[in-house]
């Protein structure tokens, strides 16, 4: 089912379960994983909120960049990105060349409720709600380029990586 498909990668607003559907779809197919942001704080040897401050945005969003490119290259994966990682054109277009992009989204209320007061999260610094309003409204469409959009508000991990694999063995079907 996968020989067709290089990777199988995951955007998304942050909170909406990128990561750990990542994890479930790469047990279930037996394919790695790799989550985005914990492969730049490995290169980087820092916390990507440790790259933010001291970097800014415009700098770690290049380090995004280069480390999604190379993470793309080479045998056939599960790939969780970061929520930014859709900002820029250039990600996109490797993206889709890339395999079947996924797009998880969920409504503002089940991100706040999933995302809490993580610390660890540059973009929600202040007032969460606000934030992530303002966020979700900023990229309400930078997400439609994906093969798939799948909104998790109302479904639990398992079900959400059933609904990939579905479209996957579709995908695969049409390309026989």
């Amino acid at each position: 089912m996968t020989e067709t498909l290089r990777s199988i990668v995951l955007v998304g607003f942050m909170g909406t379960g990128k990561s750990s559907v990542s994890k479930l779809l790469s047990e279930r197919l037996g394919l790695i994983r790799v989550d985005l942001d914990e492969e730049i704080e490995k290169r980087e040897n820092c916390k990507i909120s440790e790259l933010f401050a001291e970097k800014g945005e415009a700098a770690f969003r290049d380090i995004e960049s280069a480390v999604l490119a190379s993470v793309l290259q080479g045998d056939s994966k599960i790939i969780a990105t970061g929520g930014g990682a859709v900002l820029r054109g250039s990600n996109c277009d490797r993206m889709l060349e890339a395999g079947l992009v996924v797009a998880l989204k969920a409504d503002a209320e089940h991100i706040i409720a999933r995302v809490g007061k993580d610390e660890s999260r540059p973009l929600l610094q202040g007032d969460l709600e606000q934030r992530v309003h303002h966020l979700l409204n900023e990229r309400r469409h930078v997400y439609d380029f994906a093969h798939v959009m799948i909104d998790t508000t109302h479904y639990n991990t398992s079900e959400v990586a059933e609904q990939i694999i579905g479209h996957l063995k579709t995908e695969t079907e049409r390309t026989e």
